[in-house]
């Protein structure tokens, strides 16, 4: 479709105000993509999230307003109250981590960005480190085209020497051969827990040297930890 990267930039306008990027896109095979609100698979699929707390100051203004005081799953409602007008105005279908049907959003983005996981089980961008995330995608009937995402086959864990996110952890959870995710919800929910990660966030994932320039904001750090269902 010649009109994709066209499309692309006026995403970029609707959803910069907020915070939100695109983050990549990926097209399909005829059948192969995701169900639209039509029925009908997409052939394109375009990313949406975040990139270090560029969304934190837009998502605390609107968490503050009197009708959206007490919500359980403000961060989730925050982005589908931004995302789905955009997907109205541009005739696309959203689609969200937290919603039903499930999307491989892993496999899209590691697909779209090149992007591999850390010993954190997290997916580890090459500039953005771990501090960035996918907030909802958008699915179009059309095939949009942009610029490929860079394949490089050199994973940033590679590259770090001193791999300070397998001695940071004082649940000793993080491990090259993976992340004990119970034995760091059992760390984080003794008083030791509390004081330290729950407080300051992750503390592994902190240490991680790549993109710390991103890394996210004190209180959006402890509006995360907040969230975890311990």
């Amino acid at each position: 479709m010649s009109g994709g990267p066209v499309m692309i930039e006026k995403l970029r306008a609707a959803l910069g105000a907020h915070g939100v990027f695109v983050r990549g896109s990926l097209h399909f095979d005829d059948g192969d993509g995701p169900q639209l609100d039509d029925g009908l698979p997409a052939r394109s699929v375009v990313l949406l999230g975040n990139i270090g707390g560029s969304i934190w100051r837009p998502f605390s203004l609107w968490r503050q307003l009197p009708e959206n005081i007490g919500r359980r799953d403000p961060l989730d409602d925050w982005s589908k109250a931004i995302i789905r007008p955009v997907a109205a105005e541009f005739g696309a279908t959203a689609y969200f981590p937290s919603d039903p049907p499930w999307q491989p959003f892993q496999r899209w983005t590691m697909k779209a960005e090149g992007l591999k996981a850390s010993p954190l089980g997290i997916l580890i961008h090459p500039r953005y480190g771990l501090w960035h995330g996918y907030r909802g995608a958008l699915g179009f009937a059309d095939l949009l085209t942009e610029e490929p995402a860079p394949t490089d086959d050199d994973h940033p864990c590679d590259r770090c020497a001193d791999k300070p996110c397998l001695t940071s952890c004082p649940a000793g959870a993080v491990e090259p051969t993976g992340f004990d995710v119970q034995h760091c919800r059992s760390y984080l929910r003794s008083a030791q827990g509390q004081a330290t990660c729950m407080a300051t966030g992750c503390l592994a994932r902190n240490a991680c040297p790549v993109g710390a320039t991103y890394r996210y904001p004190a209180e959006q750090l402890s509006f995360h930890m907040a969230a975890l269902k311990l």
